[in-house]
């Protein structure tokens, strides 16, 4: 079976930016994988290329061996996308709105509504079917745009942010329903800022930039290129921090408390103790903390090399207007938003 999304040297260019900078990404069938970046890195850009909202500058893209514009209906039909913003029509019951998504992907109108229903209940709305999406609560919308994704039995779910803005109870419960989803065989491609989320939910997870791939891997891998610091308790507070071997990659002193940073805190530690008794210190206690996902996010994008930055963009843009042109700003109907 082919990937269900394939990219390669993918571009998106508006003018002068590169959003998508030659992005090369694969999502294997059945995957939970997360993208990970800060704002503007291209996330929605990448999602909304897979949807046919933007068109591709240069590259390739294919979902599940469909080019997503050669092949769009194929593509299209196989995907169903849970947007950040809310974009649902607020003129109809949400039943009627799941049956309109249905029938859009050429979904019979008798097996339509049967659809509605089950994912209604599914993601725990079914009491609402009959109330117009403003009348619901935030959490409820939230729920609702995860059942229209779903209403057409995609083989590939993309969730964008999709707890943004929602209480615990809630986040934890789609947590539970997206797990139990790609258990059942959806393949999932998750966008967020939640750190917590990508580590507890993803097998892998590819962190962007700028519109580059920074690296692609899982939570605990990432976690590995981070370093320890072993925080050591002495019973009395020294004139000055004591020099240690080459293990030791940065030590600081604060009163009596000494933190070393090293590659593998478990395996030195005890090197570190011998070291810091054959000087003559005595130890009260010792911790060994490892940097979070979060940490070594922030210090990945922050050391990202870009070659076409948006400041970048943004300054050509004010030195030359005469270079301005209609291509610098993107067609109608490439927007930031997904349907």
């Amino acid at each position: 079976m082919p990937p269900a999304i394939e990219t390669v040297d993918l571009v998106k260019e508006y003018g002068e930016l590169r959003a998508l900078q030659e992005l090369s990404l694969t999502v294997e069938e059945g995957e939970f994988f997360g993208l990970l970046g800060p704002n503007g890195a291209g996330k929605t850009t990448f999602i909304n290329t897979l949807v046919g909202l933007v068109r591709k500058t240069g590259g390739e893209a294919r979902v599940f061996g469909y080019d997503v514009e050669d092949d769009y209906q194929q593509a299209r039909d196989a995907i169903g996308v849970a947007p950040q913003e809310f974009n649902v029509d607020r003129f109809f019951p949400i039943r009627e709105v799941l049956e309109h998504k249905a029938g859009y992907h050429g979904v019979p109108a008798d097996e339509a509504a049967e659809r509605a229903d089950e994912v209604l209940k599914r993601v725990g709305i079914y009491d609402k079917r009959n109330e117009r999406f403003d009348w619901l609560s935030g959490g409820m919308k939230r729920r609702l745009l995860l059942a229209r994704a779903l209403v057409t039995d995609p083989d590939l779910l993309i969730l964008d942010e999709p707890t943004a803005g929602v209480d615990v109870q809630l986040r934890h419960d789609l947590w539970e329903l997206v797990t139990e989803l790609n258990e059942e065989g959806t393949t999932i491609l998750l966008t967020t800022h939640y750190i917590e989320e990508a580590e507890r939910l993803c097998d892998r997870v590819a962190i962007m930039n700028e519109g580059r791939k920074v690296t692609v891997a899982t939570p605990d891998e990432l976690k590995g290129r981070g370093t320890d610091t072993i925080a050591v308790g002495l019973e009395s507070t020294p004139a000055s921090a004591p020099e240690l071997g080459p293990y030791a990659h940065e030590t600081t002193l604060s009163g009596d408390r000494l933190e070393v940073r090293v590659d593998d805190g478990g395996s030195i530690a005890p090197r570190l103790l011998n070291d810091l008794e054959a000087r003559g210190y005595e130890i009260a206690d010792l911790e060994i903390t490892r940097t979070s996902l979060e940490e070594i996010f922030v210090d990945l994008t922050e050391r990202e090399d870009r070659s076409v930055t948006r400041s970048t963009a943004e300054s050509a843009s004010d030195s030359d207007e005469s270079e301005t042109s209609e291509t610098d700003t993107p067609p109608k109907r490439e927007q930031e938003g997904v349907a």
